[in-house]
């Protein structure tokens, strides 16, 4: 009886396989890079404003400390958006007739809320609290990069499950001083390696097994 199948048949078949897996893989990790990629997560893309505020001249240049604008981020979930009435405090006396700031001056004067695109947008699903956060050390660069050296803000952390959970489970690694939470150029001592694990017994945050729970940020 003659073969039905050619003899290379079965080399055949294994280098198909070995070829699907390969492409499988690359298919995979193709999915993978573009799920973290700037593309998905808006990183490092910046975001059209209603007037392109530079928090690198007002932070950086003016000095203007991050709660004359985001009042509330001591003491809600929100930190904020300012009111055209903060802006004017400053711009009623100094570039009162700068074109740029036209659409600061018409909201002013008609009494309706310039429209801000929000840089850091969270999804619906994820509760998150920028007073804990403020209180438990977390300093504002932390999350938001310096902001003051940002003539355009944008959105500098993935904020994905993934960088949240790098934080929780090792909150020594991150957590400051509360008194420099809003200083955008401390950095960690070198001298003071024992600093995050002092501030955490300090601060009283919570186990790695309860900030890691499904429950404190999704609920």
């Amino acid at each position: 009886m003659s073969q039905i199948f050619h003899r290379h048949t079965n080399v055949y078949s294994r280098l198909s396989i070995l070829a699907l897996v390969v492409v499988l893989g690359a298919l995979g990790a193709a999915v993978g890079a573009l799920n973290w990629s700037g593309y998905n997560t808006n990183q490092s893309a910046f975001v059209e404003q209603p007037i392109q505020f530079s928090h690198a001249h007002h932070v950086g240049g003016m000095g203007i400390d991050c709660r004359y604008c985001h009042t509330s981020v001591e003491e809600s979930a929100f930190a904020n958006i300012p009111p055209t009435k903060t802006c004017m405090n400053c711009h009623s006396q100094i570039w009162t007739n700068a074109p740029i700031l036209e659409p600061v001056r018409a909201s002013f004067r008609e009494g309706k809320p310039l429209q801000w695109t929000r840089v850091h947008d969270l999804p619906d699903f994820v509760y998150f609290n920028h007073s804990i956060h403020v209180k438990q050390g977390v300093g504002c660069a932390t999350c938001h990069g310096q902001v003051d050296k940002m003539p355009l803000m944008y959105q500098e952390s993935t904020l994905m499950m993934q960088w949240c959970l790098d934080c929780h489970r090792n909150p020594a690694k991150y957590v400051r001083p509360r008194d420099q939470v809003f200083n955008m150029t401390w950095e960690r001592p070198a001298d003071d390696p024992g600093l995050g694990e002092r501030l955490v017994k300090e601060y009283n945050i919570a186990s790695v097994g309860q900030l890691t729970n499904c429950s404190t940020c999704h609920r």
